[in-house]
């Protein structure tokens, strides 16, 4: 490749054995993008359809199952044609769009379980108050800030990521993200690097330390009240937590596998750890929300099975 002259593709280097199991791994692929859309589209639709379901609570299900939706089609799309090229590779500008939208899908989730949280923690802890706190108007400014704020803030990596000269041109990811990319240059990135860390830390501490928060006073009002207020506690609280455990899990693999890159991990396991936070999630939240929530659940199965 001319290095005098500015590039135009980067080659993704982390497919492994993908001359032997390529149909293997599209067929695998392609039915993992099709659960995730139908079981996401479905509760979606539930909601959208029943007006009882046109509260705070719901409305935030609904936004974190878009988010899914918007998270998933970043990746699976191009990952499907990959599985099936010769050559797997992509355009500068196509790799920093797809880190863009990777890194707003995961900022963008834990506000929006920091959104829900919050709902929860009013409608437990203040329940004479959750008619003024959380207002639709409230609701709708909590899901603009929870897309706004990481939209800007992937913005500014991406943009600081593409004025750095590279040097290298492969990736040794299925996937791009801006870390990935950064290490790809010749210059001193110091800058990036130290935005990348604020970032991280502001994107991922302050939503984690209140939805610690939130619960802890939940389950401290729980313990005072009832065990039938407990129970139907629970059964709205369990959902939430359940999901921001495995989403947080998810991305703490992704975060430190891409860090550290250790050669003690085998490289297969290494991709699919760094596919698991658009995999697991995306396929795990609608299947609690319809399983947890009764009324969900009730019309799910009305739908599917066009009972009465």
């Amino acid at each position: 490749m001319d290095y005098s002259t500015n590039f135009t593709y980067l080659s993704l280097e982390g497919h492994v054995e993908l001359e032997n199991y390529r149909y293997i791994y599209f067929i695998f692929t392609l039915i993992v993008y099709m659960m995730i859309i139908g079981f996401n589209i479905i509760i979606i639709f539930v909601i959208f359809k029943k007006k009882r379901f046109h509260e705070p609570m719901y409305i935030f299900i609904a936004a974190l199952l878009c988010n899914s939706l918007f998270g998933s089609t970043a990746l699976y799309p191009k990952l499907l044609i990959d599985l099936l090229s010769e050559k797997q590779t992509v355009s500068f500008k196509e790799c920093l769009f797809q880190a863009f939208c990777l890194y707003a899908y995961a900022a963008s989730e834990f506000m929006l379980l920091s959104a829900m949280a919050y709902d929860r923690y009013v409608s437990i802890c203040n329940p004479l108050l959750y008619a003024n706190a959380v207002k639709m108007s409230t609701v709708r400014k909590l899901l603009f800030l929870s897309w706004f704020l990481p939209c800007c803030k992937a913005g500014v990596a991406v943009i600081l990521a593409s004025q750095l000269p590279l040097c290298k041109f492969n990736l040794n990811r299925t996937y791009c993200d801006n870390f990935s990319i950064v290490k790809l240059s010749c210059k001193e990135t110091s800058l990036n690097n130290i935005y990348g860390l604020f970032i991280f830390i502001i994107a991922l501490f302050p939503p984690v330390i209140f939805i610690l928060y939130s619960y802890i006073r939940i389950l401290t009002v729980c313990l005072k009240n009832s065990k039938d207020f407990r129970r139907k506690a629970l059964q709205t609280c369990l959902p939430h937590l359940l999901i921001f455990i495995n989403f947080s899990v998810n991305e703490s693999f992704e975060i430190i596998n891409n860090r550290l890159e250790s050669k003690q991990i085998p490289h297969i396991m290494a991709m699919i750890l760094s596919l698991e936070y658009v995999l697991i999630p995306p396929l795990f939240n609608p299947v609690i929300y319809g399983l947890k929530l009764q009324e969900i659940y009730n019309d799910v199965k009305k739908i599917l099975w066009n009972t009465k």
